[in-house]
């Protein structure tokens, strides 16, 4: 649930765009199918053993496991690059890290979602320090035609193009944010995680996280008024 009630615009309007950029810009942006949210399903709830069998050299074993999160691993990519192609190339990296990290796997620290998504985080989070660090020129590709995107389902074709429209223009608010800025908006109003899960990834106090949430929103708000996207 958005906490924006603090900001000085008009109700739900920006809760409105964060809504819609979490539906549509990225590969949420369509509804999984039946069958990968029962594969995702069964990932997390027989994660032991599917990280056993992997381990031990079962190719189907890690075949379910990328199957059943490397959209979920390419949609967090997605939302710190803009970019597909580095998007892909992270979401590799990631399962490249899971893989060489399945032995450390202990399941009475949390399921297979969680220890997965905390090693893609920090990965996707490093590397986008590393490009805060060392900038380079790239312009944000459209994801319309990306091999995880499944076909619409319901709605009107121009409801659904109003609906892209909105999401990629609030991403596009989201990246003029200041990085610091940028990622705890992130973590918080798309991945939605906790304030405490966002002190054990980025490693800072959880005022400091709090502080940079609300600045982030009140500065995404005003970004998004100054390209007409929200309403006083």
């Amino acid at each position: 649930m958005l906490e924006l009630t603090a900001f000085c615009y008009r109700k739900n309007t920006l809760s409105h765009c964060i809504s819609a950029l979490r539906r549509l810009i990225w590969v949420n942006s369509y509804r999984e199918t039946k069958s990968v949210e029962a594969l995702r399903a069964s990932a997390e709830l027989n994660g032991a053993e599917l990280v056993r069998r992997a381990h031990a050299g079962d190719g189907l074993a890690w075949e379910e496991i990328v199957t059943a999160f490397s959209r979920r691993v390419f949609n967090l990519a997605y939302r710190f690059t803009s970019n597909v192609e580095a998007a892909e190339d992270l979401t590799q990296e990631v399962f490249i890290r899971v893989y060489r990290s399945l032995d450390q796997y202990d399941p009475k620290q949390g399921d297979l979602a969680n220890w997965l998504m905390r090693l893609a985080r920090n990965l996707v989070i490093d590397d986008y320090r590393h490009r805060q660090r060392n900038p380079q020129n790239s312009m944000a590709d459209a994801v319309d035609d990306h091999q995880y995107h499944l076909r619409a389902v319901g709605g009107g074709a121009q409801k659904e193009m109003e609906r892209r429209e909105l999401a990629s223009q609030v991403q596009e608010g989201i990246d003029k944010l200041p990085a610091d800025l940028k990622t705890c908006v992130i973590l918080r109003d798309i991945e939605e995680l906790t304030y405490q899960e966002i002190v054990d990834v980025l490693k800072i106090p959880e005022g400091t996280v709090k502080s940079r949430i609300n600045r982030g929103r009140i500065e995404l708000a005003k970004i998004l008024k100054r390209m007409r996207v929200v309403a006083v």
